[in-house]
């Protein structure tokens, strides 16, 4: 049997349509927790931003959520416009409101929810919700006749429960690696804090560290090539990766028509444009880059590279280079930066902070890996399992 075989079944016959309510809502915390459309993702709920109807407001008890809950996000821009989530109890009590969708789902024809909502985040349910959707590119909505018009494939309820509890295990594999990522980051910005500025030292190492100001230990590179006349790569903005130190990738430097500085392997890339982006990256290569980016380069004898990396992260650098000349185009200014004070400890001490870090960086790296490996398994498995082209052993699908 495949997906041909499954009867596919308007959603209008199998689910019944209840929009949440027109609730008062704010920012201060009640018991009773409100999701709104920014509240959907895919699949998943985020709410690490939650607002809450207050205490006098009168609700409704079918408006509160259970687990399992299937919610359609009826309005909002034309790209995020229908996007389906799985309530999975993000909060002991929540309600929602009247841009949101619940669909409930008639036992005759449903196994699980759950199921349903994995159905309508495939590339196809996707796409075809996309073409429901009427509106402009900043407000759109997806019309709840039209919504109950969709057919989705519909097994067996057993089948259906199958599919959702293998669903729901990489799920949940994906959720526990995005908290230990979380956790990761926030040990490594508490080492940041202690080592850089001295408050913890490494083993073996004890003194004074010397005042300095940036500009003492780092110069951004004046060094300027005309594309017209060079080959070879060049880093724009767009290319280093927000926060995380990592390169993204280059472009070629024929393909450029301004000037662009030339950097060298150990200097430190960071955009001066919008500084509070934080883009930033150690080169391990020669290259190019754009005039946006500063190439930071150590003073020989008096910084290493990855002391200078690590010191470019810290929140009050860049709270300083984020001091900025331009209002719509905001860029950091040299003068301030070059004043930015900090302790300065050894080269050998350097050093060895800066292997510290790269450590909990490479152990940050290798989850995030393990995490999109895990995302793009699972994006096989719905594309496998909810078209039928995979089935699941006959006893896991009648357990």
């Amino acid at each position: 049997m495949t997906s041909q075989d499954w009867p596919r079944l308007p959603i209008g016959l199998i689910a019944k349509p209840r929009l949440g309510g027109n609730y008062k809502n704010g920012p201060s915390a009640t018991v009773r927790p409100l999701v709104k459309m920014g509240n959907i993702a895919r699949v998943s709920m985020d709410v690490s931003r939650i607002e809450y109807i207050p205490d006098g407001e009168k609700v409704l008890e079918e408006h509160r959520l259970h687990f399992g809950d299937v919610l359609f996000n009826t309005r909002n821009t034309l790209d995020l416009v229908g996007k389906v989530s799985i309530w999975r109890d993000e909060l002991p009590v929540a309600y929602y409101n009247s841009n949101i969708l619940r669909l409930e789902f008639d036992v005759r024809y449903c196994g699980t929810p759950e199921y349903f909502g994995y159905v309508l985040n495939t590339a196809e349910s996707i796409d075809a919700i996309r073409g429901l959707a009427t509106g402009t590119t900043s407000v759109a909505a997806v019309y709840t006749r039209d919504l109950l018009k969709l057919t989705v494939p519909v097994p067996d309820a057993a089948e259906q429960r199958a599919i959702a509890q293998a669903l729901r295990d990489v799920d949940a594999l994906t959720s526990s690696l995005t908290k230990l990522i979380a956790k990761k980051r926030a040990i490594k910005q508490g080492m940041m804090q202690e080592l850089l500025t001295g408050r913890t030292r490494l083993p073996g190492f004890a003194g004074a560290w010397t005042p300095v100001i940036f500009g003492d230990i780092a110069t951004p590179s004046k060094d300027r090539s005309d594309p017209r006349t060079t080959s070879g790569r060049v880093v724009e903005l767009e290319h280093i990766s927000a926060r995380t130190g990592h390169l993204l990738g280059d472009s070629d430097l024929a393909s450029s028509v301004s000037l662009k500085t030339r950097f060298l392997r150990g200097d430190v890339l960071f955009g001066k444009l919008r500084a509070y982006l934080r883009k930033y990256w150690l080169a391990d290569r020669d290259g190019y880059a754009s005039t946006e980016i500063w190439a930071l380069r150590p003073r020989t004898g008096v910084a290493t590279s990855a002391f200078l990396r690590y010191v470019v992260e810290q929140d009050d650098f860049i709270e300083v280079a984020s001091t900025a000349y331009g209002t719509h185009m905001p860029r950091s200014d040299w003068k301030v930066v070059s004043r930015y004070e900090l302790e300065l400890p050894t080269l050998d001490e350097q050093a060895a902070i800066g292997l510290a870090l790269q450590s909990s960086d490479d152990e940050i790296a290798a989850l995030e890996r393990r995490l999109e490996a895990t995302r793009a398994i699972k994006q096989g498995m719905m594309q496998e399992l909810l078209t039928g082209r995979t089935r699941l052993a006959p006893a896991e699908a009648s357990a």
